[in-house]
């Protein structure tokens, strides 16, 4: 990265220029009595920043961003910083720290709606699709083989459902010792995706109710949070038996041959949202040229990872440094470089596992906003009934495609895009058939969506009853 850093000291000459330039503007408009600001002249309004992230794969737009010197093309000078946990990461954004994350994307939209925290916390910007798995411990694995033999062969069919884990929970819950599973965070993608499958196969995940923040009301098998570093130390211990959570925390538990990864979140939604970057609405409003030179940075940084294989090499040696994620290149590699490994020597090509730019995956699509604020309710993190306007509402609130949009348009103009990759949308898309138990999503029809599951909150329930 010798290089890279050349250039960068090249783009520090050039702030130093641009900072005289625009001295000598604010003094002409001074002496003639104009007012001439940062944000008329298109500059950054705030130029030095700090940013937060979580030590998984899925920050390699924020990383690379950095690291190529994307930020500083932009007139931005970016730390970042690794972050302890996720509740801490949004605290911190909330109280201006830091001035944006690598976030969850259920984070934005849970602190807007009162999850937890109250703040109003937006997102310009999608970091990923897919990225995440769920892995459950070699004993639960082999009590699976046991209740579906097929899964003894040694390159299983998938997707596996949860069916085959079915019999081990109802003989774990009737033990008195119930199925503990982890999660990063209660309005993560994780959280819904692991809810999601189990509940595919009959299994209540459990649910939040006005007194239960655990959301274990119900519940068949417990979901707790573990933050994403620990996950492979906590299964080894055994304080949990599976878990879902992103990468490179599920490869770590093959190479370590604690545990087994059963199913990818692609195949429970296929190219399936991930992780946003976030940051205040106060931060944007009061900064909207820095929000937008933030958000073509990233752009930039998605398209390069998806551009070729060589990229992701190199972001793989970049993303293992201790700073960044800190796990081993060889762990990293096995999901970043189109392949993703089930179990030691069953690797599978899964080219679209990681996906930073392909599929329109930058573009803060509503209808993946709305998606979160169906599980909320689903599973009784919203705990009434809301109509569809308000989840419509509640989406345009958060997800920002206009800020994206002017980032990109900017983009093509100085010829890193091109038109046609910029999705034409209103920021809905069409009706998703690309779940593991069929069902099909249309993020204009929430209610008639939540209606079409056994297992979750029905119009006008609190908790779930039927079985």
């Amino acid at each position: 990265m010798q290089g890279d850093r050349g250039h960068s000291t090249g783009f520090r000459r050039s702030r130093r220029a641009g900072r005289g330039f625009a001295f000598l503007a604010l003094l002409l408009g001074a002496l003639t009595g104009l007012a001439v600001s940062a944000h008329a002249s298109g500059l950054p309004e705030k130029e030095e920043l700090k940013f937060g992230f979580i030590k998984l794969t899925d920050c390699a737009a924020l990383v690379i961003a950095k690291e190529l010197g994307y930020f500083e093309e932009e007139g931005l000078f970016v730390t970042i910083e690794a972050q302890a946990n996720w509740k801490i990461l949004l605290d911190r954004v909330i109280s201006g720290e830091l001035d944006g994350a690598h976030m969850l994307a259920g984070q934005p939209i849970g602190a807007t709606i009162g999850i937890g925290t109250q703040a109003d916390v937006i997102t310009p910007f999608s970091m990923d699709l897919n990225g995440n798995a769920i892995t459950v411990s070699n004993a639960v694995w082999e009590k699976m083989k046991k209740a579906d033999p097929a899964l003894a062969a040694a390159r299983p069919t998938h997707p596996i459902g949860a069916q085959a884990l079915a019999p081990v929970v109802e003989e774990m819950k009737r033990s008195g010792d119930p199925l503990k599973m982890g999660m990063v965070f209660p309005v993560s993608t994780h959280n819904y995706e692991l809810r999601y499958w189990l509940a595919a196969a009959g299994i209540r995940p459990g649910f939040y109710t006005a007194t239960d923040s655990t959301g274990t009301t119900d519940a068949d098998v417990l979901i707790s949070v573990t933050p994403p570093p620990q996950m492979p130390a906590t299964l080894e211990q055994g304080t949990i038996q599976g878990y879902a959570v992103g990468e490179p925390w599920n490869q770590q538990a093959v190479f370590k041959k604690i545990g087994v990864p059963v199913v990818t979140n692609y195949e429970i939604w296929k190219n399936n949202p991930e992780k946003v970057f976030g940051m205040t609405r106060a931060f944007a409003e009061q900064h909207p040229n820095t929000a937008i030179a933030a958000t073509k940075a990233l752009i930039r940084a998605g398209k390069w990872l998806d551009a070729s294989l060589e990229n992701r090499k190199k972001a793989v040696e970049i993303l293992s440094r201790s700073e960044y994620v800190g796990a081993d290149a060889e762990v990293i590699a096995a999901s970043m470089t189109g392949t993703f490994e089930y179990a030691p020597g069953d690797e599978r090509a899964m080219p679209d596992f990681n996906v930073f730019f392909r599929h329109e995956a930058t573009y803060p699509f509503y209808s993946h906003a709305v998606w979160f604020l169906t599980q909320m309710r689903r599973w009784g993190q919203i705990g009434e009934d809301k109509p569809d306007a308000w989840y419509h509402e509640t989406a345009k609130k958060v997800y920002r495609p206009d800020i994206y949009l002017k980032a990109a348009e900017a983009l093509v103009a100085e010829g890193h895009l091109t038109a046609s990759e910029v999705p034409k949308t209103d920021g809905f898309k069409p009706p998703d058939a690309g779940f593991i138990d069929g069902v099909v999503y249309d993020g204009r029809r929430p209610n008639a969506y939540l209606a079409s599951f056994a297992i979750g909150n029905q119009a006008g329930q609190g908790v779930a009853s039927t079985r």
